[in-house]
């Protein structure tokens, strides 16, 4: 690597220096984990420590790489409020609930996070790790939320949206009671009281619709204890079988079933996180503060990279779109291939370009 571009690349240091406030050795570390991390887009200690700068060993970076992650405490509520200054957009957000889990060896690893939706991709905020399989429970997501608001305020939240798993009438309630907007799917054989009509599974009331067409009603009816809306629309399962998405919200709003689909963009960021991005389950921890505190570093190379994409597709070349009408890219994978290159390739006027995108948030 040249000096100019090494000298480019050592701004970085400044830049994490300023966001986190972490002493030299740390901040030098964090840099360069998070470039390599764009570059080879693996959580692989062993893969990492190849290309970790300086003139160390791989071996003795490899035991740097472990020292940080077994020793240093990472603060999440650091991270988050990086993260929430590096967003592309302003407050208030639509907000998606939702996990993540898969198995290494006997050891679970269950995430349940909050992610801010914007253009197609969930950007990770906050997350618990759930010692567990399955689903969370009441306390857990409540705990997650307050967390949220303690650090950003329910003024910063338009709305939260979450699948059939987040259902439950204290978590409803609990919403509710703290004003926030909300799109939950329910189940279709949920029984809820329609006013004049007595008690009726949910499905009853959009069960006269014509396929694939959507329907909001527009009385209120009661789910457990709560008073909600519902949305409905009979659609085909994978198996060809009937099936209704039906979504609760606790305000009138006709455009519940789609404003329900931002909830899909947490699922494409872990699909960004795992197998098109950083392939998360490559990892080999199985301790869940260690895993947590990887997911920490990946946040922050996420939000770089989400914010380069936006960069290059409105400044320097327009993501193709394909036949479809899909972007051939989201701006997160646009903008870790150019980090990636860049780095690479020591292209100095592109890692320039990196290093002030990052400065500027």
């Amino acid at each position: 690597m040249n000096t100019k571009v090494n000298f480019k690349i050592n701004e970085l240091v400044s830049i994490f220096s300023q966001k986190t406030g972490w002493n030299l050795a740390r901040v030098k570390f964090l840099s360069a984990f998070i470039c390599s991390l764009c570059k080879l887009q693996t959580v692989c200690y062993v893969k990492l420590a190849q290309d970790l700068s300086g003139n160390a060993k791989v071996e003795s970076n490899l035991r740097r790489i472990q020292r940080f992650f077994a020793e240093f405490i990472v603060d999440g509520d650091l991270i988050a409020k990086i993260v929430f200054s590096m967003l592309p957009t302003e407050p208030p957000y639509r907000l998606s609930l939702d996990r993540t889990n898969w198995k290494f060896g006997t050891t679970d690893i269950n995430i349940l996070m909050i992610s801010v939706c914007y253009n197609g991709v969930g950007i990770p905020l906050i997350w618990s790790m759930l010692n567990k399989r399955g689903n969370s429970n009441v306390k857990e997501r409540t705990a997650l939320l307050e967390r949220y608001i303690r650090l950003f305020g329910t003024i910063s939240i338009e709305s939260i949206g979450a699948d059939r798993e987040f259902i439950g009438d204290d978590w409803i309630g609990g919403l509710i009671g703290k004003g926030i907007r909300f799109f939950i799917r329910i189940k279709g054989n949920m029984w809820v009281n329609v006013p004049g009509k007595g008690n009726k599974k949910a499905f009853w009331l959009f069960n006269s619709l014509p396929l694939h067409k959507g329907k909001y009603y527009r009385n209120i009816v009661k789910v457990g204890n709560n008073y909600v809306y519902l949305s409905g629309i009979k659609t085909l399962g994978r198996t060809n079988k009937i099936e209704f998405v039906i979504i609760a919200t606790y305000n009138y709003d006709p455009e519940a079933l789609t404003k329900y689909k931002d909830r899909w963009q947490i699922e494409t960021m872990f699909k960004a996180l795992k197998s098109s991005g950083f392939n998360f389950e490559d990892t080999h921890l199985n301790d869940t503060d260690r895993i947590s505190k990887l997911l920490s570093l990946m946040c922050i190379a996420f939000i770089w990279a989400y914010r380069v994409g936006i960069y290059r597709d409105k400044n320097l070349a327009p993501i193709k779109i394909k036949k479809h009408g899909r972007r051939a890219y989201s701006f997160f994978k646009y903008g870790l291939i150019f980090i990636a290159h860049a780095l690479l390739c020591n292209v100095y006027q592109n890692i320039e370009l990196i290093i002030e995108i990052l400065s500027c948030t």
